[in-house]
């Protein structure tokens, strides 16, 4: 039998030597062992962030889930019924003022009640141009799966109709500033791609659950790992570290310092995969509210940088455009409502 006594006096300098890197648990007789050699400490605190963060992530990939479902179909059932084609007609004459095809305001639609995908869809079944698929995705970028991610800015404390206001106007706004600032010719139109008309509905009801399936496990897959790795990067001290990083430019947009883990989730990934992160950092008390209202005016007009805005880059629209623009507007955006609280607080 080994010897207690040299047991807990090699635990004890274990301990009193390594307890940076290993974890100890305290047994009866006041004797310390090691659960595991061949465990850091920092196990231990991945393992902690991972069980802090999975419950209210899950919680919120459900809640998000449902509300895309629904949402989804809802607008399913209205491009069903040629409800979404009969909008589009009555936007054609305002989407000629903006330099576009009147069939453009279908792509946008779609992308404004669906997501970026289905604007895409729409999109390969026409022939524009850079310039016409430019000033396409930069409104379709600032404004589309409106119905879910308002919901996301409205559990984060945002105004409903503050934040749909604001993003429909400032895609109409981007749309007029890239159609004044864009040349006038660059570059041909793209081969259309024949569409699919006349699908049956039982195809159509295929191709939806399809989609949405995908859809969801995708959205659950992200909102349990993003949450997953803002603890993590929380409990390591990356957050502070990135908040003095982006100190500056955050301030040039008048977006709080420590918002800048929310705004790096919202620019890369977008507002529905993003949502555990933002909710949990406001339930938590890491940001108030008012700061967050900032951020859901500035990531309302700019976010998704980077599968989205791919997705029209893909198509023959240009990165900077889609990108400028909406920076632009954004920080606009901000700054504007910074100066009405300070007119509502007599600082003016």
């Amino acid at each position: 039998m080994p010897n207690l006594n040299a047991s807990a006096l090699t635990s004890s300098l274990l301990l009193q030597n390594y307890s940076d890197f290993f974890p100890t648990f305290a047994s009866r007789n006041g004797v310390y062992l090691m659960k595991t050699l061949n465990c850091p400490l920092t196990f231990r605190r991945i393992g902690a962030a991972f069980r802090a963060s999975f419950t209210k992530s899950v919680r919120i990939a459900w809640w998000m889930i449902r509300l895309t479902v629904a949402v989804s179909l809802g607008v399913e059932i209205l491009h069903y019924f040629g409800i979404i084609a009969w909008m589009s007609e009555s936007l054609s004459p305002t989407f000629r003022l903006l330099g576009l095809p009147g069939e453009a305001s279908l792509a946008f639609l779609t992308g404004y009640f669906v997501n970026v995908y289905g604007a895409i869809a729409v999109v390969e079944t026409l022939s524009l141009g850079v310039r016409e698929l430019t000033i396409l995705g930069v409104m379709t970028l600032c404004a589309h799966n409106m119905f879910v991610e308002t919901a996301v800015q409205k559990k984060t404390g945002s105004s409903v109709v503050r934040m749909v206001a604001v993003r429909t106007l400032g895609a109409l706004a981007s749309g007029f500033l890239a159609h004044w600032l864009l040349p006038g010719s660059m570059g041909a139109a793209a081969p259309a791609v024949a569409a699919t008309a006349g699908q049956s509905l039982q195809a159509q009801a295929w191709c939806w659950l399809l989609s949405t399936g995908s859809l969801v496990l995708r959205m659950f897959v992200l909102i349990v790992a993003l949450s997953f790795l803002q603890r993590l990067l929380a409990e390591f001290g990356v957050i502070r570290r990135l908040s003095k990083i982006l100190r500056p430019v955050l301030k040039v947009f008048g977006l709080p310092a420590k918002a800048s883990f929310l705004w790096i989730v919202a620019n890369v990934l977008g507002l529905a995969y993003g949502a555990a992160v933002m909710i949990e950092e406001i339930e938590n008390g890491k940001i108030s509210t008012r700061e967050v209202d900032l951020l859901n005016h500035h990531v309302g007009i700019a976010h998704s940088n980077l599968e989205d805005l791919v997705l029209f880059v893909a198509c023959g629209a240009l990165c900077w455009w889609l990108l400028l623009i909406r920076w632009f507007l954004a920080l606009l955006l901000v700054w504007e409502r910074r100066i009405e609280w300070r007119v509502e607080n007599g600082k003016w």
